[in-house]
């Protein structure tokens, strides 16, 4: 239900005061987690997350590498974890919790990506694929989005992929596109679920990133020549292009957002 508008003695409604665009932006005092944080865009995530003011609690498996990234986020809490595991993701959130009392936003980064011509492609690690992709992320935010629900209050940022909405035609990879595919709808479904209890569920459809998991394909000149082809602005991205997306659906700014699948892929599905 809308609330009708503070009217000034004329008569006329009181416009809303405009916010500064780092007001608009700013996480300060909010809780955020990212999982896959130890390195590549789940790093930069939590990098940017902090200096927009959150708490930052950082999960990946990498215990070493995931101290060494939460150095560089002041106050930031490192959780060693593995997604895939019910006990891992129960203590993940627990921990989060108990250290900064409350959770306000998730970012599901953890994934992974093989190529393998369907044929050939062994049922087990379809399936295990699928499970960290998507099972997993399903389960973590069933956790986490129990705390944001009884809150009243919370965001969750899927980063799905371009291949979660079309297919990648020469570089098979069924597995990935089927769980990114999956993330998808997955996030419009919760979103229309949670939206009438303050928790927004949307997601980011990255094109062609530099990161770890595509360094084989961007660091060899083939590879780079068909993405900068394929690709409208004729280049991979850069991870800070990432930067405004997350903190947009992190943040106030997207307050009347949810079930959103926002592609920061440089016009790849545009053609």
């Amino acid at each position: 239900m809308s609330t009708a508008p503070t009217l000034t003695a004329t008569g006329a409604p009181v416009p809303e005061a405009v916010p500064t665009p780092a007001a608009l932006f700013d996480l300060s005092g909010s809780v955020v987690l990212v999982t896959g944080a130890s390195g590549g865009l789940g790093a930069r995530f939590a990098s940017v997350a902090a200096a927009a003011g959150a708490r930052v609690v950082l999960a990946a498996r990498r215990a070493e590498r995931l101290a060494e990234v939460a150095a560089d986020c002041p106050g930031a809490l490192a959780v060693p974890c593995d997604v895939t595991s019910a006990a891992d993701r129960a203590r993940l959130v627990d921990t989060a919790v108990e250290h900064f009392g409350r959770l306000d936003v998730l970012v599901n980064n953890a994934g992974a990506a093989r190529v393998v011509p369907a044929t050939e492609e062994d049922p087990a690690d379809f399936a295990s694929l699928v499970d960290l992709n998507l099972s997993s992320v399903f389960a973590l935010t069933q956790l986490a989005g129990a705390r944001m629900l009884a809150q009243g209050s919370g965001s969750v940022v899927n980063i799905a992929s371009v291949y979660g909405m079309v297919a990648s035609g020469s570089l098979p990879q069924a597995a990935y596109a089927a769980s990114k595919g999956g993330l998808v709808n997955l996030t419009r479904e919760l979103a229309a679920q949670w939206a009438r209890r303050g928790v927004r569920v949307n997601a980011i459809c990255p094109g062609w990133f530099h990161s770890e998991m595509t360094t084989e394909m961007l660091d060899n000149d083939s590879g780079s020549t068909w993405v900068n082809r394929r690709t409208p602005m004729g280049r991979s991205g850069s991870a800070g292009e990432l930067d405004g997306a997350l903190l947009f659906l992190a943040s106030a700014a997207s307050s009347y957002v949810t079930g959103a699948v926002l592609p920061v892929d440089g016009g790849y599905l545009a053609i």
